[in-house]
């Protein structure tokens, strides 16, 4: 793994700052099921709603949970890009409310098993190429394997998204602990998923914050927010649409507009953009 990460090699999004370019923020878990990507979908549409231009990279390769949330089915993937000779701009999808979409695609082993080679193809065509973003969300996959770490690792911002069940907060430290290790980031944004009441939202990170600032030195465990608990999310995702659509006015909708407030509230010093994010992508799995 060391291999994947050198330890003290890139901290905080690394040093790509000379390069003007969107905000590329990574949205992981410890663990699945607990509402990464649906956080990632609908928050972009809140931060589109704030007259920001977003595009969603679906990193969770190989399993296209982005495009199946919105009831959307893309031309082309990131595995036409990679294989097939398509552009960059080819597979770019436009979604509702201004949003796009970088899908990775579904059922594929060689996305699943990205290479060096292609994150380099990747990296090479993106320094020459606007995406006309404001900010770049990457889903990831969840847990921490390499693919997770690297593309966390490469983002300027990352977010953890939790719930208040003993096990996720359990990986989500244990997610936590591994970046540190890494010295990939020294300061990652709590999400606090599922939750009844925001007592419930402090509770969960309070745990955190006290284990990290006791055994994790480095590493500052920002509370973003909490999403609440809403019986309209499971509708909006058997409609295959945002639930920001299906319902604007639900308590999950407002719960994620309050995020994007702070979320643009602490915007972040530049470090290179989508170019930055592929060029540090390159060293991490270098």
């Amino acid at each position: 793994m060391r291999g994947i990460i050198k330890s003290g090699s890139i901290t905080s999004g690394g040093e790509m700052n000379s390069v003007q370019g969107p905000r590329v923020i990574a949205v992981t878990s410890g663990k699945g099921g607990v509402g990464k990507t649906n956080i990632t979908l609908n928050l972009a549409m809140a931060l589109s709603s704030l007259g920001q231009r977003v595009v969603i990279f679906d990193a969770d390769l190989g399993m296209a949970n982005v495009e199946v949330l919105l009831g959307v089915n893309p031309r082309y993937t990131l595995f036409d890009f990679l294989y097939n000779n398509k552009s960059l701009y080819e597979i770019i999808t436009p979604g509702p409310n201004n949003i796009k979409l970088i899908s990775g695609g579904s059922g594929l082993l060689e996305l699943a098993n990205l290479s060096q080679r292609a994150i380099k193809q990747l990296r090479d065509t993106v320094n020459h190429f606007d995406v006309g973003a404001d900010i770049i969300l990457v889903d990831t996959g969840a847990g921490i394997n390499k693919n997770v770490l690297a593309f966390v690792g490469a983002a300027q911002e990352v977010i953890v998204v939790a719930t208040p069940e003993p096990t996720s907060i359990t990986d989500a430290y244990g997610l936590i602990k591994v970046l540190a290790s890494y010295n990939v980031h020294r300061e990652v944004n709590l999400v606090v998923n599922k939750v009844d009441k925001e007592r419930e939202a402090k509770e969960t990170y309070h745990k955190l914050e006290v284990t990290a600032r006791h055994f994790l030195i480095n590493t500052k465990i920002r509370y973003l927010g909490s999403v609440k608990e809403d019986v309209n999310v499971v509708k909006a995702v058997r409609d295959q649409q945002p639930f920001m659509l299906y319902q604007p006015d639900c308590a999950a909708s407002q719960s994620i507009k309050d995020l994007a407030a702070e979320l643009l509230g602490n915007d972040s010093k530049d470090q290179g953009g989508f170019s930055g994010f592929f060029t540090r992508l390159t060293r991490l799995f270098s």
